[in-house]
C-alpha cells in the first residue's frame, strides 16, 4: 500500500491531535466524516496506524534506559520477544544483523525493576552474550515531537483548526500524575482515542470524571498522544540507530542541529563513551551513507559514529504492544 494525499493529511491531522474527531479531520481536510473513518480503519489495518496516550517520563517519575543486549543468533528472537511482553518496555527492535537487541526500559523512581532486569534477569539468559544500558539523560527530540517525515501535508491554517484549545486551569488545582491514574493510562496507551464510555468502562468512574481528569492532565502537559504507522508507507526502507561520540562542550548545539534534521525521528542525550544516540530514517542505503557524509559528518565536535541498521521493529511507543501487527 502506498499513502496518497487524503491519507497523509489525515495522518498528519491525528498528528496535531490524536484526539480530534473524525468531524472535525473532516471539516478541515474538505470531506465527510464516514470517508475519515473509513481511511483510517483501512490505514490500521493495512499501515498499523495507532494514536497512544503516554505519560510524560518526568511527570510521571519514569527513568528511561536504552538497552543494546547482544544475544547469540538462535535465542536472539526468543529474548527479544519477551522484552515486548513486558510491561515497562518500548521500541524494541532486532538490529546489527540480528544478533543485538535494542529496547527501552522505563524504570520507576525507585529503580527495582530496571535492577532486576539489568543485574538478574538479562545474565541468567544463556543466550545472552553482553548487555550495555545507557541512561538517557535529556531527550531533544522525539515523544511528543513528531517525525516531520508526516508532518508536511497540511498548511498552519489547518494545522490551527485542529488544535484545540485545552481549558485554561490554575496550576496550583491540578493534581499531578498518581497511582490512581493507572487505568486511564493503561487505557490510553492501548487506544488514545478511546471513548469516554470505554475510559469509564476502564477506569470505573464516571464518564464526567474521565472527561475531566483527562482534559486536566493535558492542560498541566502530564500526557501526550503519539502515532504509531508504518514507516515504510511513507518511503523508508533504510533504518538506523547512530551512537555519536560528542564533545561534551559541542554537545547541546550538536542535539539541537540533528533535531532540526527531517531524516531525525530522536535525539536524546545519553551516558557512555556514545553520548548521544539519534534515530535515522531515510529511503535508501545511499541516503544513509550521504546523510552520514554530507550532514553528520560536517557537524564540528562529533568524535566518532557507529551505525547499528534496524532489521525489525517488534514494538513501538506503546509498552501494551499492537497484537493485531507487527511492525516491520
Amino acid at each position: 500500500m502506498s499513502l496518497d494525499q487524503l491519507d497523509t493529511a489525515i495522518v498528519h491531522a491525528l498528528d496535531v491531535d490524536g484526539r480530534a474527531t473524525y468531524a472535525r479531520i473532516g471539516s478541515v481536510l474538505g470531506v465527510s466524516t464516514q470517508t475519515v473513518a473509513r481511511r483510517c480503519r483501512r490505514l490500521r489495518d493495512t499501515a498499523g496506524l495507532r494514536v497512544i496516550g503516554l505519560p510524560d517520563p518526568e511527570q510521571a517519575g519514569l527513568t528511561r534506559w536504552l538497552l543494546r543486549i547482544t544475544a547469540a543468533p538462535a535465542g536472539a528472537r526468543g529474548l527479544a520477544d519477551s522484552l515486548v511482553r513486558r510491561g515497562d518496555t518500548q521500541w524494541v527492535k532486532l538490529v546489527s544483523g540480528g544478533t543485538e537487541i535494542f529496547a527501552i526500559v522505563n524504570a520507576t523512581d525507585d529503580g527495582d525493576s530496571a535492577r532486576a532486569m539489568l543485574l538478574h534477569d538479562l545474565p541468567r539468559t544463556a543466550s545472552v552474550h553482553a548487555v550495555r544500558a545507557h541512561c538517557l539523560l535529556h531527550s531533544y527530540f522525539g515523544g511528543p515531537s513528531a517525525w516531520r517525515g508526516r508532518r508536511d501535508s497540511l498548511d498552519e491554517a489547518q494545522q490551527a483548526e485542529l488544535t484545540e484549545p485545552q481549558p485554561r486551569m490554575p496550576f496550583a488545582q491540578i493534581r499531578p500524575l498518581h497511582a490512581g491514574d493507572g487505568p486511564l493510562l493503561t487505557a490510553l496507551q492501548r487506544d488514545g482515542r478511546a471513548s469516554h464510555v470505554e475510559l469509564a468502562q476502564a477506569t470505573g468512574w464516571s464518564q464526567a470524571t474521565v472527561a475531566h481528569r483527562l482534559a486536566e492532565l493535558r492542560s498541566a502537559g502530564s500526557i501526550y498522544f503519539d502515532l504509531e504507522i508504518d514507516a515504510a508507507e511513507y518511503g523508508v526502507r533504510t533504518h538506523a540507530m547512530l551512537w555519536l561520540a560528542v564533545e561534551p562542550a559541542h554537545l547541546d548545539t550538536v542535539a539541537r542541529e540533528l533535531a532540526e534534521h527531517p531524516e531525525v525521528a530522536f535525539v536524546g542525550a545519553i551516558t557512555g563513551p556514545s553520548n548521544l544516540m539519534v534515530n535515522a530514517l531515510c529511503g535508501t542505503p545511499a541516503e544513509l551513507h550521504a546523510y552520514l557524509v554530507t550532514r553528520i559528518g560536517r557537524i564540528d565536535g562529533i568524535r566518532g559514529v557507529e551505525t547499528t541498521p534496524v532489521l525489525r521493529t517488534l514494538k513501538a511507543s506503546s509498552p501494551i504492544p499492537d497484537r493485531r501487527r507487527s511492525h516491520p
